[in-house]
């Protein structure tokens, strides 16, 4: 299945070789038929956007929302561990069940970083992937219900993403309190961005020293052991 791995293409930056690959990445889209009529049209609106614009102009306004936007960024333990040790940890610890599977980082990319987790589930099966996707469904979202508000064409990737991990909608009654709280950062406001930044971690569950839920629930997922294939 390469739905997940299409996904991944297009939450990266924006570059040449994605710009080339748009073809075949709505080929792989359709061939798996994972995505219905209405999801692979709104995915249809951000190909032809990426297809038809200036490269600097597409660049430009990704770095302005997942790059200056703590509330949008695609690293996801940094919604609920914000710069605390414990996301370091979180991620030592999936980098780790990455290796476990057999995936290796190539890039520079931190391990939660999104489109790395979606490549992760590109490598698994379809039922654990999912399974993988609903465990960081209240994050997923937050993040496309803002970017639905934000009036750009990647909220079809995040809303895909939210029905691949059996979510009934991305409305924002589906966003914990926690998350919904958190006001919407201006990339072009420095003062109003530090302060975001600066905002206490999320955290979930009635303990909060008992760890995070999102990071051990796909901790957890990921080192399941897995049933012997049945023999051919």
């Amino acid at each position: 299945m390469k739905t997940f791995k299409a996904l991944s293409a297009l939450l990266s930056y924006p570059g040449p070789d994605l710009i080339a690959a748009l073809p075949e990445i709505d080929a792989a889209l359709r061939r798996d038929g994972l995505l219905g009529p209405k999801r692979m049209e709104e995915i249809g609106h951000l190909l032809r956007e990426l297809r038809e614009g200036d490269l600097y102009d597409l660049q430009e306004r990704y770095v302005l929302l997942f790059d200056r936007s703590r509330t949008l960024s695609l690293n996801l333990f940094e919604h609920v561990h914000g710069e605390s040790r414990d996301r370091g940890g979180a991620m030592v610890d999936l980098l780790e069940t990455y290796r476990a599977h057999g995936f290796d980082l190539a890039g520079t990319e931190l391990p939660d970083h999104l489109p790395v987790l979606l490549e992760y589930l590109s490598t698994r099966p379809l039922a654990e992937a999912r399974a993988i996707l609903a465990d960081a469904g209240h994050i997923l979202v937050a993040l496309s219900e803002r970017l639905i508000r934000r009036d750009t064409r990647y909220a079809a990737v995040l809303t895909a993403l939210v029905a691949l991990a059996g979510l009934a909608s991305a409305a924002p009654a589906d966003m914990p309190a926690e998350l919904a709280a958190i006001p919407d950062d201006d990339p072009e406001d420095l003062e109003a961005l530090d302060a975001v930044w600066a905002e206490a971690q999320v955290t979930f569950g009635p303990d909060p020293d008992a760890g995070c839920p999102v990071s051990r629930d796909i901790l957890a997922r990921m080192d399941a052991p897995r049933a012997p294939a049945a023999p051919r």
